[in-house]
Order: structure tokens, then sequence, then C-alpha cells
């Protein structure tokens, strides 16, 4: 295990260790008292430690020694996936594409080349920014979060994990160790659409996570719409997936369940000044998310103009 001083400048030391196995992980933040930062792809942190006048963490924990936190797995019909998976090996893996389309869309949707290439997917749940892009199909998915301390471990529903931006019910001596979810049944398909102010490298002004499953006959029996950089936390729009159940897919209906989430997004957070241009995206955003979903094409990512 790698231990050493380092920090920007001699007035703001920290200690730097890199541990080899998840109980080093642990027992180093135990110890910390809450005076320690995990460090995984460090596309986050980095830039938060390079911030003028930020106090620094008294210990950075760089987990990406741990290889028991890579990869992407199918077992007993659960897709699970390491935190320390990058956001590129997300967007290529073939599991994913073709379990949860929507989670490697919007994978491959994450900032540049090089972020993808670094970033992590637990990265993006852990700093829990409301611009995150694999929160939204995660909860979508109904993902299942396991915590470990040096105390044990628990599981948490994502859609209980978020408190507020940048707060989540994790404690300070506990790692993210596993993202699960149940592959989604047969004739369901996924959608994931991101508004930002350019094609690439783009932080999220909005976006939407979408899954609906058909029967046979065409009809809807399930369906799931997430928005993302709307609300205060990621949440299933109920109000807007009743309406599409028992129904046929189109463009009328999809378009009705996009005004209904515009209407739960204004009756939680309020109009601002922002509201006026909000309202009428978003809901366009879950029409062409849900008409994606009933499409063979997913719908790429989109700027803001």
């Amino acid at each position: 295990m790698a231990h050493v001083k380092y920090g920007r400048d001699p007035m703001t030391p920290f200690d730097y260790s890199a541990p080899g196995s998840l109980d080093e992980v642990c027992a180093l933040l135990a110890g910390a008292g809450g005076r320690a930062k995990v460090l995984a792809g460090g596309t986050d942190l980095l830039i938060e430690l390079r911030r003028p006048g930020k106090k620094s963490p008294e210990t950075i924990v760089d987990i990406s020694r741990i290889d028991l936190l890579r990869g992407v797995e199918l077992q007993a019909g659960s897709v699970r996936i390491g935190p320390l998976t990058t956001h590129a090996e997300i967007a290529e893996s073939g599991l994913i594409r073709e379990t949860a389309g929507l989670l490697a869309a919007a994978s491959g949707a994450v900032g540049s080349p090089q972020v993808r290439n670094r970033g992590t997917i637990g990265g993006n749940i852990m700093n829990a920014a409301t611009c995150a892009d694999t929160v939204p199909p995660l909860v979508a998915l109904n993902a299942r979060l396991t915590l470990v301390s040096s105390r044990g471990q628990r599981e948490v529903p994502i859609t209980d994990f978020f408190i507020e931006p940048y707060r989540t019910v994790a404690l300070q001596d506990e790692v993210l160790s596993l993202i699960a979810f149940s592959s989604p049944p047969a004739g369901t398909r996924g959608s994931f659409t991101k508004l930002g102010r350019r094609n690439a490298v783009s932080i999220s002004r909005l976006s939407v996570a979408a899954l609906v499953t058909r029967d046979a006959a065409g009809t809807i029996t399930a369906a799931s719409i997430v928005p993302g950089a709307a609300m205060p936390v990621w949440q299933r729009v109920s109000e807007a997936e009743s309406l599409l159940l028992g129904e046929k897919p189109s463009s009328t209906l999809f378009a009705a369940a996009g005004r209904k989430v515009s209407e739960v997004m204004i009756r939680q957070t309020g109009r601002r000044w922002s509201t006026e241009y909000k309202e009428p995206v978003l809901a366009v955003l879950v029409r062409r998310a849900l008409e994606a979903c009933c499409t063979s094409r997913e719908r790429a990512p989109e700027s803001a103009k």
C-alpha cells in the first residue's frame, strides 16, 4: 500500500494512500474520522482539490488499484457493475448494450473520450451532481447499491440513496462496492436523451431516461420515466408513467406524458427564471425518449440552441 504526503503547497498537505484491498480501504476510512476522500477516476476530485481556497482533506484514499471493484457481469438474472468500471467500458459493454442500452447511451454521452476512459460510474453516483448522466438510467432500472465499511455492508435502493444535490445517505466511512439491477423483461426497450449547450464535452442541462415494456399486441404494460437535472433529486415520475399503462404508443400519448413530467417538475421546484425554458423542453425530451423506446433506434444526445 502506497502512503505518501502530498499537497497543492506546503500549507495544505494531505496523506495519500493506495490500498490493495477493500478491507484496507475500509480500515483507512474508519480511522480517518470523516476527514478522508475516496479517489476513483479523479475527474471530479482532482478539480475540487485545485479550487482556490478549497480545504484539502487530511487523507486521499485511492481505490483505483482494487480490481475486485471493476467489471460487468450477469449473475442469476442480475446485472452487476463494479463501481470502478469506466464510462467507456460501460458504453462498449455488449452485456450492457443488450440488457440496458439506455445506460450504455448515457455512459457514452459523458464528457470527452479522455473523461470516459478515466471517469467511473461509481464516482458519477457518489458525487451526486444533478447533471450526472448515468443516474437517471440507473433509477429507471431500479438499481441497488451496496455500501461497505469496517462494520459490514448494506444494500440501498438507488431511489433512497440521494438526499439532495451532492449529498447521499452514504456514511463517511462507507465505500460503494457494487451497482446491480435486474435484467429488464422481454419486450422492454430503453432510451436516454440529453440536452447540453454543445454536442460534446457537455454538462446536461436536462436529460431523460425511459424504459417501456410492451406485450405481444404492442400494449404498454410497464414504464419508467426519470428526468435528470430537473428536480432536487432523481425520481421516477409515476403520474406520467400511469398515463401510458394499457395504451398503445402514439405521439399524442407521449406528448401528454411529457407535459405531466413538466407539471411535476414545476410542482416540486416552483417557477424560476429557467422554468419558461425548461417546461416545454423537458416535455419534448420526454416525448422523444418514449418514442425512441418504441422504435429501433436510440436517440443521440442533443445540443441546446
